[in-house]
């Protein structure tokens, strides 16, 4: 109950062997002391808000700068270090489904409102991992939320994803500054590396000399789904051909952050005791956009006292498929 934390995500391979695919440590001390989010539900506000600095009904809110001078997955304590209580779902119709409960107080790492999240975890007969998020405030605040699993299709994490191949429903793509910082601009993928509308393994491109790929020192954007904001999308995919094994995403947010796990860089011991090096996982995060608060022109991440805000992601897992 830890951050909502996905310890462990078994699939079979084609053979049929089951492997762990995502991230993470052998121990519950271990994940108190790294701040890579494996696993984790990321918020109040998942990805970067300018200087933890926003405006919001005429006051302005000043957060946690956690990460570059800026605000990171919802600063010191986002709702990945927090205790979620947890109960079996009782609509799963047969599902395998938990309710994660918590209620963020007013002005918890800056945020106004108390916010009462609930998450919806549920394995279902379709081979899929389906999360719903909610969530309700008492003020008009923001919320943008995410999980962020690491994961490593061929179950073996001491490698790099360098031979997955990702394809990815999106046109465009939001440029970053050197802080990783959205410039503000929707820029199209077309003749950039960024274009993963097509299947192509995150090795092709990763290291080519380009300004947004040498800021993130890798893939670390967020691309802007085709489709509409609010309606069940497919996302994108990915593929391992040794293993065989597969991920469909589909949500219902705007946006997706893939990240190629540029910052690990062997120094973090994972499970069994493996070095995890650059580049041994990646994230599918499925959200609003960075920095949406300081981006009017972004869709927007307020929720009011009278809306309920709700969305949903579904992994889907296949074996012996592919692209």
């Amino acid at each position: 109950n830890l951050g909502g934390i996905i310890v462990s995500l078994k699939t079979p391979n084609k053979d049929g062997i089951f492997e762990d695919i995502v991230l993470g440590f052998d121990s519950l001390k271990e994940y108190f002391h790294n701040n890579s989010y494996f696993g984790a539900i990321a918020g109040r506000y998942a990805n970067r808000i300018a200087l933890g600095k926003f405006t919001l009904a005429g006051n302005t809110y000043s957060l946690a700068q956690n990460n570059l001078g800026n605000h990171l997955h919802g600063g010191i304590k986002g709702f990945d270090t927090v205790y979620w209580y947890i109960e079996e779902n009782p609509l799963a119709n047969g599902d395998s489904s938990i309710i994660l409960k918590y209620t963020s107080p007013d002005m918890e790492e800056g945020y106004p409102g108390n916010l009462k999240v609930e998450v919806i975890y549920t394995l279902t007969k379709e081979d899929e991992l389906k999360i719903d998020y909610s969530a309700k405030t008492d003020k008009t605040t923001l919320v943008n939320l995410t999980q962020h699993s690491y994961f490593n299709l061929s179950g073996k994490q001491e490698s790099t994803v360098f031979d997955h191949q990702v394809v990815l429903n999106a046109d465009r793509f939001i440029p970053i500054d050197h802080t990783f910082i959205p410039t503000g601009l929707i820029e199209s993928v077309e003749g950039t590396p960024f274009d993963f509308r097509k299947p192509k393994i995150i090795a092709e491109n990763i290291e080519d000399n380009n300004e947004q790929l040498g800021y993130a020192n890798g893939y670390d954007h967020c691309w802007v789904l085709n489709g509409g904001e609010n309606e069940m999308k497919f996302a994108g995919a990915a593929f391992e051909s040794a293993s065989g094994r597969s991920i469909d995403v589909y949500t219902t947010e705007p946006g997706m952050q893939f990240y190629s796990g540029n910052f690990l860089d062997g120094s973090i011991k994972g499970k069994n005791g493996v070095d995890y090096v650059k580049n041994a996982g990646f994230c599918f995060e499925t959200s609003h956009y960075p920095d949406s608060p300081n981006n009017l022109q972004f869709p927007s991440v307020e929720l009011h006292p009278e809306k309920m805000y709700k969305t949903s992601t579904i992994f889907k897992f296949n074996k012996a498929k592919s692209f």
